[in-house]
Formats: structure tokens, C-alpha cells, sequence
């Protein structure tokens, strides 16, 4: 399965996603930081399917 990046939950519940421009680079890569205050936190972690704090999890293409 082709991902856009990497997810991870913090203990705080803070989403961090590291996203790639391209599926085959990791040059470019862009950090994007959720806290769960965030207007679009809950469609981001729906987007990724839940997650709990310390897991990590491949981003899919939106």
C-alpha cells in the first residue's frame, strides 16, 4: 500500500505527521504537529484509522 508518510500519537495525544511529497522521496519531507485542540484533529484521526498514545502508523493518501 502506497503512504504519504508517518504518523505518531504522543502521550499527550498530540498527532505528529511526517508527510513525503512524493512516494518515493524522503527529500522535502514536511512535519505537520495536531494537538488535540486542533479544529481538523478528529478528521486526521479518523483519516488514520484511531490511534493510541505512542503508536505509530503509515499515513495513507488522502
Amino acid at each position: 500500500m502506497w503512504t504519504i508518510g508517518i504518523a505518531r500519537m504522543e502521550a499527550d495525544g498530540t498527532l505528529i505527521l511526517d508527510l513525503n511529497p512524493r512516494p518515493d522521496s524522503s527529500s522535502g519531507q514536511t512535519r505537520f504537529v495536531y494537538p488535540p485542540d486542533h479544529r481538523d484533529y478528529a478528521m486526521i484521526l479518523r483519516h488514520l484509522g484511531g490511534m493510541r498514545p505512542g503508536e505509530t502508523k503509515a499515513v495513507p493518501p488522502f
